[in-house]
């Protein structure tokens, strides 16, 4: 039986996007009441021990206030200073501490950072964010079974979980960065807010999948006629001009028709140069990289990105598992 790790991200579903979209708040009370469900479902399944990432505001502390369990939970010892290296950081000791699974809480930008270091650790991503395309809508209840269960029984990435994509940005040939979802380039000299809700500024769109369902830049993608025979690849679109617009959901509430020049799909580790600069990138809806004119940068798409929990298949797993304790317990 192995350990489960715990990244909550005390900043996510708290970005402009509430002031200029309709971006639901997830507020740090409500993170700490998703945990304490995690932690109920994995005492349940006997999990030993739990290792937590500390935050400025102690989610993890407040969760487990008042809770009666009997695992143990050990907050990693380091300096945390409000930062999204704060869980790139404690995502790396985790992975050296051979944790079975990562439950993060959090938005694409959480566990992009999270992604950079986890390795093939998996992760299991509880959507607290803004657009939520690689994190999970799921109850915290069902994500601590699925985590059980993956700890339990001490599985490993290419049992349980689903290799994800991911879009690798490089400067030369040295890899200076990594987006799941997308790298959208634009004509802004600063990064401001960070978060990227301005279709008026975008040049290009780089993508890793095409799935309908999505918000933010990724949802351009899938309104794309040419995505319904490309599900799950990856596309790139060039912004402006042209004869052709999609509506699409940019941000939440937000429809905005968006005017394509040209669309390719994106095959796998083709690397292509960005074509505007002085630009700057967003990295999974934040402003990330600021490119200057000399620079030559370009987008990879790596089929080989993070493991992602299959919590169906965690699930079935563990119904199993339930059902051999129980069938012990009756015996002695």
């Amino acid at each position: 039986m192995r350990s489960v790790g715990i990244i909550a991200n005390p900043g996510s579903g708290k970005d402009i996007r509430r002031l200029i979209a309709c971006g639901s708040v997830f507020d740090n009370n409500e993170k700490a009441n998703i945990l304490k469900r995690v932690f109920l479902a994995l005492d349940s399944f006997g999990i030993e021990k739990v290792v937590i990432m500390p935050d400025i505001y102690g989610i993890g502390y407040h969760a487990l206030e008042d809770l009666d369990v009997h695992l143990s939970t050990v907050f990693l010892d380091m300096a945390v200073e409000g930062i999204q290296d704060d869980s790139t950081r404690a995502a790396q000791i985790m992975a050296d501490m051979d944790v079975a699974c990562i439950i993060t809480l959090g938005g694409d930008g959480t566990n992009r950072v999270v992604a950079k270091s986890c390795g093939d650790t998996p992760l299991l991503p509880i959507s607290t964010g803004t657009n939520n395309v690689f994190p999970l809508m799921i109850e915290g209840t069902i994500a601590g079974m699925a985590a059980g269960a993956v700890a339990a029984l001490s599985l490993k990435g290419e049992d349980i979980a689903i290799r994800k994509p991911r879009l690798e940005i490089y400067d030369d040939t040295t890899l200076i960065d990594v987006a799941l979802v997308d790298v959208v380039v634009s004509d802004h000299c600063f990064a401001g807010c960070r978060a990227n809700c301005d279709e008026t500024s975008v040049y290009e769109i780089y993508l890793t999948n095409s799935e309908p369902g999505h918000i933010g830049f990724s949802a351009v993608g899938a309104a794309l006629t040419v995505a319904d025979a490309d599900r799950g690849r990856g596309m790139h679109i060039s912004v402006g001009g042209g004869n052709e617009r999609v509506l699409a959901p940019i941000a939440p509430g937000m429809m905005r028709w968006i005017p394509i020049r040209s669309y390719q799909i994106l095959e796998p580790h083709k690397s292509l140069p960005i074509k505007f600069a002085p630009s700057f990138l967003s990295l999974d809806g934040e402003r990330e990289i600021d490119i200057g004119k000399d620079e030559k940068i370009s987008i990879l798409l790596n089929e080989a990105g993070p493991y992602v929990v299959d919590i169906q298949k965690a699930l079935l797993m563990a119904r199993d598992y339930v059902n051999r304790l129980d069938k012990l317990s009756d015996l002695t």
